[in-house]
C-alpha cells in the first residue's frame, strides 16, 4: 500500500513595485497599499471605492491639465467631484487650463489613464490637491497602476511635493 502525502506550494504574489511606492520608501513615509480587481474599462474613482469598499469621496483622482503659461500641472480632487479648470488656473497663475490630452499623459508622467499618482511622476509639476483633503487623516490616491491604490496622509504628500491645498472642485 502506498501512502500518499499533500504537498501545499506557498506561493508568495510578487508586490507591485511603481515609481510612486518607490518614491514614498525612498523618503521614509508611512503609506499601505491596497490592491483590488479591475477590468480594462475601469478607470472611474466610484468603481475603485466600490472594489475596496469605501466612500467615494475618499478616494482621490489625479489629474494632469497644462495652463497656458505654467506648462503641466496636476490637480487632485475627491472622486465624487471634478476639477475646475477655472478655480485651478486661478490658483496656479494661469489665464486659461485644459486638461492634458490623454495619448501625452504617459509619455510626460510616466503614468497610464486610471493609473496616474501625483507621486513619482518623471517630473515634479505644480501640485494642487483639493482643500476637501487637507483635513483628512489619511485619502487614498492611485499608487501608480490601475488595480493598485495608496493610503496616505495627505498633509504629508502635500508637503513632500511642496504642492498646496486648494479649492479647485466642482
Amino acid at each position: 500500500m502506498v501512502k500518499r502525502m499533500k504537498v501545499f506550494i506557498l506561493v508568495k504574489k510578487k508586490k507591485h513595485k511603481t515609481n510612486a511606492i518607490r518614491f514614498l520608501e525612498q523618503k521614509k513615509i508611512d503609506f499601505s497599499v491596497s490592491e483590488y480587481h479591475f477590468s480594462e474599462g475601469h478607470t472611474s474613482a466610484k468603481e475603485t471605492a466600490k472594489e475596496l469598499g469605501l466612500d467615494e469621496a475618499n478616494i482621490f483622482k489625479t489629474l494632469v491639465a497644462v495652463g497656458n503659461k505654467t506648462g503641466p500641472i496636476v490637480g487632485v480632487v475627491p472622486g465624487n467631484k471634478e476639477l475646475d479648470l477655472k478655480k485651478i488656473a486661478k490658483v496656479s497663475g494661469n489665464k486659461k487650463v485644459d486638461m492634458l490630452p490623454m495619448k501625452e499623459l504617459e509619455p510626460l508622467t510616466g503614468y497610464i489613464h486610471g493609473g496616474c499618482s501625483l507621486i513619482g511622476m518623471k517630473k515634479q509639476f505644480p501640485t494642487f490637491v483639493a482643500i476637501e483633503a487637507e483635513e483628512l487623516d489619511v485619502f487614498h490616491c492611485s499608487g501608480g497602476m490601475r488595480g493598485l491604490q495608496l493610503e496616505i496622509n495627505p498633509k504629508i504628500v502635500v508637503e513632500l511635493l511642496r504642492g498646496e491645498f486648494a479649492d479647485i472642485t466642482m
